[in-house]
């Protein structure tokens, strides 16, 4: 199936990310979300990122002007009515992204695929909502997406071949390295393996082995991670952290992935990471 034009629903940080890649790379792109003023924040943030990109060379100015020209701004769904694929990238919520789906698959082309963004959710259960399990799958990409290399491409339980080569070669064409998950399982390969991991952190520092620094320094130093775990999570959101591992939790009906107290506690007193000004670590 040739795509020309990529829907991207939700236009916070995934959002913008994926819309600007897919229009650097020649697609055009119709980037809705629930309010214009969000669009437009998010096709701002593209603009400065591009005139950085100039400036390093990195870009020519024609080349800026040429993908913010392939960009369509819309608060309705509506206007996603040509878009060859969609991808969702709205906030990590069941129900939210079943409705989404629910009502674009009134207004799409029978034969636009589908695909969600969702880092650990069930693509088979997203996609029964959807009206069209066959032509729908995961793409889940990493934040930020100009940058990062890697993208998930899940198949559900109903996924078809011929869907889960579209977006296969739909992620190659954006020159990131595509890996296949087989087996719809939460978290899928990364945040299966990441999650644990950051859990395990938060225990490690409740037990008083060592401080978030040096946790973190030892991490970087001793595995050559370019993060430490308190610095990932502040950077992941500790609220999309703990609200991870409940789900996993569930899903695997195993409680060795509930999150640590501490993690918990840092929730409830609004320690959630950059924007918050206060996660693990303090920012202005």
């Amino acid at each position: 199936m040739e795509m020309k034009t990529i829907g991207v629903v939700g236009a916070g940080t995934m959002g913008t990310g994926i819309a600007q890649t897919a229009a650097v790379m020649g697609y055009h792109v119709i980037l809705r979300d629930i309010e214009m003023e969000f669009v437009n924040a998010s096709v701002n943030r593209m603009d400065q990122y591009f005139t950085k990109s100039v400036a390093k060379g990195r870009m020519t100015d024609e080349q800026k002007e040429e993908a913010l020209g392939r960009l369509t701004k819309t608060d309705r769904l509506q206007d996603l009515e040509e878009a060859d694929l969609v991808i969702e990238a709205v906030l990590e919520n069941m129900e939210l992204k079943k409705s989404v789906f629910l009502e674009l698959n009134q207004i799409c082309k029978k034969e636009t695929i589908f695909a969600s963004n969702t880092s650990s959710m069930s693509i088979t259960e997203i996609g029964k909502e959807s009206g069209r399990p066959d032509r729908f799958c995961g793409i889940h990409f990493f934040n930020p997406v100009p940058v990062m290399k890697l993208v998930e491409v899940i198949r559900g339980l109903n996924t078809s071949d011929e869907t889960m080569e579209t977006a296969l070669y739909f992620a190659l064409s954006l020159g990131k390295t595509p890996v296949e998950v087989k087996k719809d399982s939460p978290g899928f390969i990364v945040n299966r393996l990441l999650l644990p991991y950051l859990n395990e952190a938060a225990k490690m520092l409740s037990e008083g082995v060592a401080t978030v620094e040096d946790i973190d320094t030892a991490v970087r130093l001793g595995l050559n991670y370019p993060m430490g775990p308190f610095q990932m999570i502040d950077f992941g959101g500790m609220q999309l952290t703990v609200d991870v591992l409940n789900y996993f939790k569930e899903e695997f009906n195993d409680n060795s992935y509930a999150p640590q107290p501490l993690l918990r506690q840092m929730v409830r007193a609004g320690k959630l990471g950059p924007k918050a000004g206060e996660g693990f670590y303090k920012y202005e």
